[in-house]
Formats: C-alpha cells, structure tokens, sequence
C-alpha cells in the first residue's frame, strides 16, 4: 500500500460491489440467463454456457446436476457459469424454461 493509503482502481478487489444485506435475489422469470455454445479455452471441445444465474450457490449446483442428468452428459459449475458438455443448448432452454427461467439464446 502506498504512503497515505490510497491505491489505484487496479485490482480485482475495487470493481467488486459488496452483497447488499437483506435484499432477496432476483426473481428467476427477471433473470437474464443466457445460454451458448462455445468452443473458447476449452481445446476445441464443444461445451453449453449457462450465464446470468442469480442463485446461492447450493441452488445453482442443483440446477446443474438436473442439467447433467437430463442431458446425459457431465458438466461443471465455474465462478457462477454453468458449462455442460456438447451440444445441450436446445435441451438446455427447454430445462430452463421449466424451472421458471426466461432464458434466450445467446451467440450463433
């Protein structure tokens, strides 16, 4: 920390907003879920992106073991992205839709 204890916007730590206390999440149908296929960083695999899930974690890994057991795949629940492997995005929105998501497919 530099004399006087100001530092510069550079760290990941400054463009993190604290949790609001008290405040309920967003309703699931409000939610902007996104779903995707995507081959980027993962060494030309084909893999379904879930994003913009506003849930407690323990929540989101249901929702993923529910993914993963519909589609008969495996998957992964990374830094609040649900990522499943293959092709599972029309089987995925569909799921989705199911639990009370709005979810929109993202991408081409």
């Amino acid at each position: 920390m530099p004399k006087g204890g100001w530092t510069e916007f550079s760290g990941s730590e400054s463009l993190q907003r604290p949790p609001a206390p008290g405040v309920p999440g967003v309703a699931r149908a409000q939610q902007r879920v996104r779903v995707q296929r995507t081959k980027a960083g993962k060494g030309g695999k084909l893999v379904t992106a879930v994003t913009g899930l506003d849930m407690p974690d323990a929540e989101a890994r249901a929702l993923l073991q529910r993914l993963k057991t519909r589609a008969g795949t495996g998957g992964t629940l990374k830094d609040g992205v649900i990522e499943l492997q293959g092709d599972q995005v029309a089987l995925t929105l569909a799921e989705l839709a199911a639990q009370g998501f709005r979810p929109k497919q993202a991408g081409g």
